[in-house]
Protein backbone atom coordinates (compact mmCIF):
# COMPACT_ATOMS: atom_id res chain seq x y z
CA UNK A 1 0.00 0.00 0.00
CA UNK A 2 1.25 3.63 -0.89
CA UNK A 3 2.16 5.84 1.93
CA UNK A 4 -0.48 8.05 0.74
CA UNK A 5 -2.98 5.80 0.90
CA UNK A 6 -1.46 4.84 4.49
CA UNK A 7 -2.03 8.24 5.60
CA UNK A 8 -5.39 8.59 3.71
CA UNK A 9 -6.73 5.09 5.54
CA UNK A 10 -5.57 7.02 8.72
CA UNK A 11 -7.24 10.05 8.61
CA UNK A 12 -10.92 8.56 7.28
CA UNK A 13 -10.32 6.34 10.60
CA UNK A 14 -9.44 9.49 12.78
CA UNK A 15 -12.39 11.60 11.25
CA UNK A 16 -15.03 8.46 11.96
CA UNK A 17 -13.94 7.88 15.34
CA UNK A 18 -14.20 11.26 16.32
CA UNK A 19 -17.84 11.30 14.73
CA UNK A 20 -19.15 8.20 16.64
CA UNK A 21 -17.38 9.31 19.84
CA UNK A 22 -19.42 12.98 19.19
CA UNK A 23 -22.71 10.99 18.41
CA UNK A 24 -22.14 8.17 21.39
CA UNK A 25 -21.35 11.64 23.95
CA UNK A 26 -24.79 13.12 22.54
CA UNK A 27 -27.11 10.62 23.13
CA UNK A 28 -25.45 10.46 27.29
CA UNK A 29 -25.65 13.92 27.36
CA UNK A 30 -29.07 14.01 25.88
CA UNK A 31 -30.20 11.20 28.76
CA UNK A 32 -28.47 12.81 31.40
CA UNK A 33 -30.24 16.42 30.81
CA UNK A 34 -33.37 14.82 30.30
CA UNK A 35 -33.30 13.33 33.88
CA UNK A 36 -32.05 16.42 35.26
CA UNK A 37 -35.16 18.46 33.60
CA UNK A 38 -37.33 15.47 35.41
CA UNK A 39 -35.87 16.20 38.50
CA UNK A 40 -36.08 19.94 38.41
CA UNK A 41 -38.76 20.94 36.05
CA UNK A 42 -36.54 23.71 35.29
CA UNK A 43 -36.86 25.77 31.42
CA UNK A 44 -32.86 26.62 31.59
CA UNK A 45 -32.33 22.70 31.90
CA UNK A 46 -35.36 22.28 29.58
CA UNK A 47 -33.12 24.48 27.02
CA UNK A 48 -30.05 22.53 27.70
CA UNK A 49 -31.75 19.42 26.72
CA UNK A 50 -33.38 20.79 23.61
CA UNK A 51 -30.07 21.91 22.38
CA UNK A 52 -29.04 18.13 23.10
CA UNK A 53 -31.61 16.70 21.33
CA UNK A 54 -30.72 19.31 17.88
CA UNK A 55 -26.98 18.25 18.92
CA UNK A 56 -27.90 14.80 18.39
CA UNK A 57 -30.13 14.93 15.08
CA UNK A 58 -27.49 17.20 13.64
CA UNK A 59 -24.69 14.77 14.34
CA UNK A 60 -26.13 12.26 12.84
CA UNK A 61 -26.57 13.59 9.76
CA UNK A 62 -23.34 14.81 10.34
CA UNK A 63 -21.76 11.26 10.43
CA UNK A 64 -23.65 10.21 7.31
CA UNK A 65 -22.15 13.64 5.88
CA UNK A 66 -18.58 12.61 6.59
CA UNK A 67 -18.97 9.01 5.29
CA UNK A 68 -19.98 10.89 1.97
CA UNK A 69 -17.72 13.14 1.39
CA UNK A 70 -14.88 10.56 1.94
CA UNK A 71 -16.17 8.60 -1.27
CA UNK A 72 -14.21 9.02 -4.36
CA UNK A 73 -15.12 10.53 -7.29
CA UNK A 74 -17.27 8.77 -9.36
CA UNK A 75 -19.34 9.28 -12.95
CA UNK A 76 -22.16 11.27 -11.58
CA UNK A 77 -19.68 13.10 -9.26
CA UNK A 78 -16.41 13.63 -11.13
CA UNK A 79 -15.31 16.10 -8.17
CA UNK A 80 -16.12 13.97 -5.04
CA UNK A 81 -18.89 14.76 -2.72
CA UNK A 82 -17.03 17.21 -0.35
CA UNK A 83 -19.65 19.67 -1.00
CA UNK A 84 -21.93 18.05 1.81
CA UNK A 85 -19.71 19.65 4.65
CA UNK A 86 -21.56 22.75 3.47
CA UNK A 87 -24.83 21.44 3.77
CA UNK A 88 -24.30 19.47 7.21
CA UNK A 89 -23.12 23.01 8.37
CA UNK A 90 -26.11 24.67 7.12
CA UNK A 91 -28.29 21.81 8.67
CA UNK A 92 -26.81 21.69 11.89
CA UNK A 93 -27.11 25.46 12.01
CA UNK A 94 -30.91 25.65 11.03
CA UNK A 95 -31.57 22.68 13.56
CA UNK A 96 -29.98 24.88 16.58
CA UNK A 97 -31.78 27.79 15.71
CA UNK A 98 -34.90 26.07 15.24
CA UNK A 99 -34.29 24.74 18.91
CA UNK A 100 -33.76 28.41 20.32
CA UNK A 101 -37.03 29.46 18.96
CA UNK A 102 -38.75 26.69 20.77
CA UNK A 103 -36.29 27.52 23.90
CA UNK A 104 -37.44 31.43 23.75
CA UNK A 105 -41.00 30.26 23.20
CA UNK A 106 -41.25 28.41 26.19
CA UNK A 107 -39.52 29.82 28.77
CA UNK A 108 -41.53 33.24 27.62
CA UNK A 109 -44.83 30.94 28.79
CA UNK A 110 -43.26 29.87 31.83
CA UNK A 111 -42.22 33.19 32.72
CA UNK A 112 -45.80 34.69 32.10
CA UNK A 113 -46.87 31.54 34.26
CA UNK A 114 -44.67 31.12 36.61
CA UNK A 115 -42.14 28.20 36.85
CA UNK A 116 -42.55 25.17 39.17
CA UNK A 117 -39.09 23.87 40.60
CA UNK A 118 -37.34 21.25 42.55
CA UNK A 119 -34.45 19.33 43.26
CA UNK A 120 -31.83 22.32 41.89
CA UNK A 121 -29.11 21.47 43.60
CA UNK A 122 -29.24 17.87 42.25
CA UNK A 123 -30.10 19.01 38.91
CA UNK A 124 -27.60 21.84 38.86
CA UNK A 125 -24.48 18.84 39.41
CA UNK A 126 -26.03 16.75 36.50
CA UNK A 127 -25.49 19.42 33.96
CA UNK A 128 -22.24 20.12 35.85
CA UNK A 129 -20.52 17.17 34.65
CA UNK A 130 -22.36 17.23 31.05
CA UNK A 131 -20.84 20.38 30.81
CA UNK A 132 -16.98 19.44 31.50
CA UNK A 133 -17.78 16.34 29.09
CA UNK A 134 -18.46 18.12 26.33
CA UNK A 135 -16.53 20.51 26.99
CA UNK A 136 -13.23 18.40 26.57
CA UNK A 137 -14.98 16.80 23.38
CA UNK A 138 -15.52 19.77 21.91
CA UNK A 139 -11.83 20.67 21.83
CA UNK A 140 -11.09 17.41 20.80
CA UNK A 141 -13.26 17.55 18.00
CA UNK A 142 -12.69 20.72 16.44
CA UNK A 143 -9.17 19.84 16.86
CA UNK A 144 -9.22 16.85 15.02
CA UNK A 145 -11.40 19.16 12.51
CA UNK A 146 -8.00 21.38 12.11
CA UNK A 147 -5.57 18.61 11.97
CA UNK A 148 -7.16 16.58 9.09
CA UNK A 149 -9.47 19.95 7.45
CA UNK A 150 -12.63 18.53 7.83
CA UNK A 151 -15.61 21.34 7.71
CA UNK A 152 -17.84 18.68 9.41
CA UNK A 153 -16.05 18.33 12.36
CA UNK A 154 -14.97 21.29 13.18
CA UNK A 155 -18.81 22.60 12.63
CA UNK A 156 -19.62 19.45 14.85
CA UNK A 157 -16.83 20.03 17.43
CA UNK A 158 -18.15 24.35 17.56
CA UNK A 159 -21.67 23.11 18.34
CA UNK A 160 -20.76 20.61 20.84
CA UNK A 161 -18.63 23.85 22.64
CA UNK A 162 -21.75 25.85 22.30
CA UNK A 163 -23.78 22.76 24.44
CA UNK A 164 -20.75 23.66 26.92
CA UNK A 165 -21.27 27.23 27.47
CA UNK A 166 -25.21 26.58 27.41
CA UNK A 167 -25.03 23.91 30.37
CA UNK A 168 -22.58 26.52 32.35
CA UNK A 169 -24.45 29.11 31.75
CA UNK A 170 -27.33 27.26 33.09
CA UNK A 171 -25.66 26.11 36.06
CA UNK A 172 -24.62 30.07 36.65
CA UNK A 173 -28.38 30.45 36.49
CA UNK A 174 -29.54 27.77 38.57
CA UNK A 175 -27.14 29.02 41.28
CA UNK A 176 -28.35 32.06 41.20
CA UNK A 177 -31.72 30.83 41.34
CA UNK A 178 -31.07 29.02 44.72
CA UNK A 179 -29.04 31.91 46.43
CA UNK A 180 -31.95 34.04 45.69
CA UNK A 181 -34.70 32.53 45.91
CA UNK A 182 -36.65 33.75 42.63
CA UNK A 183 -37.38 31.81 40.54
CA UNK A 184 -38.63 33.84 37.44
CA UNK A 185 -34.78 34.14 36.88
CA UNK A 186 -34.70 30.18 35.54
CA UNK A 187 -36.51 31.02 32.62
CA UNK A 188 -34.90 34.80 31.56
CA UNK A 189 -31.69 32.75 32.28
CA UNK A 190 -33.39 30.33 29.57
CA UNK A 191 -34.00 33.31 27.27
CA UNK A 192 -30.36 34.34 27.20
CA UNK A 193 -29.50 30.78 26.73
CA UNK A 194 -31.63 30.78 23.85
CA UNK A 195 -30.31 34.17 21.96
CA UNK A 196 -26.90 32.33 22.54
CA UNK A 197 -27.53 29.12 20.63
CA UNK A 198 -29.22 31.21 18.11
CA UNK A 199 -26.12 33.50 17.37
CA UNK A 200 -23.91 30.60 17.47
CA UNK A 201 -26.66 29.00 14.76
CA UNK A 202 -26.58 31.82 12.37
CA UNK A 203 -22.65 31.85 12.37
CA UNK A 204 -22.61 27.84 11.50
CA UNK A 205 -25.09 28.65 8.81
CA UNK A 206 -23.54 32.02 7.25
CA UNK A 207 -20.61 29.45 6.76
CA UNK A 208 -22.48 27.28 4.69
CA UNK A 209 -24.03 29.79 2.78
CA UNK A 210 -20.13 31.09 2.24
CA UNK A 211 -18.97 27.79 0.69
CA UNK A 212 -21.81 26.98 -1.43
CA UNK A 213 -21.34 30.26 -2.50
CA UNK A 214 -17.38 29.48 -3.36
CA UNK A 215 -16.79 32.98 -1.23
CA UNK A 216 -13.04 33.42 -1.20
CA UNK A 217 -11.22 32.85 1.49
CA UNK A 218 -8.37 35.91 1.73
CA UNK A 219 -5.82 34.15 4.12
CA UNK A 220 -5.79 30.87 1.41
CA UNK A 221 -5.73 33.69 -1.38
CA UNK A 222 -2.58 34.97 0.28
CA UNK A 223 -1.03 32.09 0.91
CA UNK A 224 -1.30 30.74 -2.47
CA UNK A 225 -0.20 34.30 -4.42
CA UNK A 226 2.79 34.66 -2.33
CA UNK A 227 3.99 30.53 -3.27
CA UNK A 228 3.22 31.61 -6.73
CA UNK A 229 4.63 34.91 -6.64
CA UNK A 230 8.05 33.62 -5.16
CA UNK A 231 8.04 30.52 -7.42
CA UNK A 232 7.75 32.39 -10.68
CA UNK A 233 9.66 34.96 -9.96
CA UNK A 234 13.01 32.96 -9.39
CA UNK A 235 12.22 30.34 -12.41
CA UNK A 236 11.51 33.40 -14.78
CA UNK A 237 8.01 32.58 -15.64
CA UNK A 238 4.70 34.63 -14.60
CA UNK A 239 1.48 33.59 -13.81
CA UNK A 240 -2.57 34.67 -13.79
CA UNK A 241 -5.92 33.47 -14.17
CA UNK A 242 -5.40 32.33 -10.30
CA UNK A 243 -8.93 30.52 -8.83
CA UNK A 244 -9.47 28.78 -5.60
CA UNK A 245 -12.54 27.46 -3.88
CA UNK A 246 -13.18 25.30 -0.78
CA UNK A 247 -15.11 22.47 -1.55
CA UNK A 248 -15.71 21.28 2.32
CA UNK A 249 -12.80 18.71 2.71
CA UNK A 250 -10.21 19.73 -0.19
CA UNK A 251 -9.12 23.08 -1.98
CA UNK A 252 -8.97 23.35 -5.52
CA UNK A 253 -6.68 25.81 -6.94
CA UNK A 254 -5.96 26.41 -10.75
CA UNK A 255 -4.02 28.95 -12.79
CA UNK A 256 -2.42 29.79 -15.84
CA UNK A 257 1.66 29.65 -16.03
CA UNK A 258 3.17 31.86 -19.07
CA UNK A 259 6.42 30.61 -20.28
CA UNK A 260 8.73 31.98 -22.92
CA UNK A 261 7.51 31.28 -26.42
CA UNK A 262 10.78 29.06 -26.84
CA UNK A 263 10.10 27.08 -23.76
CA UNK A 264 10.27 22.91 -24.58
CA UNK A 265 6.95 20.96 -23.63
CA UNK A 266 8.96 19.06 -21.23
CA UNK A 267 10.56 22.14 -19.41
CA UNK A 268 7.17 23.89 -18.98
CA UNK A 269 5.72 20.51 -17.48
CA UNK A 270 8.20 19.99 -14.79
CA UNK A 271 8.15 22.98 -13.32
CA UNK A 272 4.13 23.32 -13.18
CA UNK A 273 4.49 19.77 -11.71
CA UNK A 274 7.14 21.07 -9.34
CA UNK A 275 4.98 24.20 -8.65
CA UNK A 276 1.89 22.05 -8.31
CA UNK A 277 3.57 19.83 -5.88
CA UNK A 278 4.67 22.85 -3.77
CA UNK A 279 1.48 24.10 -2.96
CA UNK A 280 -0.34 21.04 -2.23
CA UNK A 281 2.73 20.26 0.49
CA UNK A 282 2.65 24.02 1.52
CA UNK A 283 -1.62 23.71 2.14
CA UNK A 284 -3.21 22.90 5.41
CA UNK A 285 -5.89 20.70 3.67
CA UNK A 286 -6.40 18.37 0.98
CA UNK A 287 -5.21 20.10 -2.18
CA UNK A 288 -5.74 19.50 -6.10
CA UNK A 289 -3.97 21.56 -8.05
CA UNK A 290 -4.79 22.30 -11.79
CA UNK A 291 -2.05 24.44 -14.03
CA UNK A 292 -2.68 25.44 -17.60
CA UNK A 293 0.52 26.10 -19.81
CA UNK A 294 0.57 28.80 -22.37
CA UNK A 295 3.21 31.45 -24.15
CA UNK A 296 3.83 34.60 -22.29
CA UNK A 297 3.60 36.85 -26.13
CA UNK A 298 0.55 35.85 -26.88
CA UNK A 299 -1.68 35.34 -24.07
CA UNK A 300 -3.24 38.43 -24.22
CA UNK A 301 -4.40 38.26 -27.65
CA UNK A 302 -5.69 34.76 -26.69
CA UNK A 303 -7.60 35.51 -23.41
CA UNK A 304 -8.75 39.00 -25.11
CA UNK A 305 -12.34 37.67 -24.26
CA UNK A 306 -12.03 36.21 -21.30
CA UNK A 307 -12.32 37.46 -17.42
CA UNK A 308 -9.29 36.56 -16.00
CA UNK A 309 -7.17 39.99 -16.16
CA UNK A 310 -10.20 41.84 -14.13
CA UNK A 311 -9.24 39.55 -10.88
CA UNK A 312 -5.63 39.57 -10.96
CA UNK A 313 -3.82 41.39 -13.26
Amino acid sequence: MAASDISSSRESQALQFAMRLSLAAGFFMLGTKVVAYWMTGSAAILADAAESVVHVVAVSFAAYSLWLSSKPPDPTHLYGHDKIAFFSAGFEGAMIALAAFYIFNESIRRLIAGPKLDNLGMGALLVLAAGFINGALGGYLVWIGKKYGSLILKADGRHVLADCLTSFAVIVGLGLTILTGWRRLDPIVAILVALQILWMGSKLIRQSISGLMDEVDPATQAQIRQLLTEMTSDAGVEFHGLRHRNAGNTTWVEFHLLFPKDTSLEAAHSLATHIEERIQHESAMRTEVISHLETLEDHREVHSHGHFEKFDE
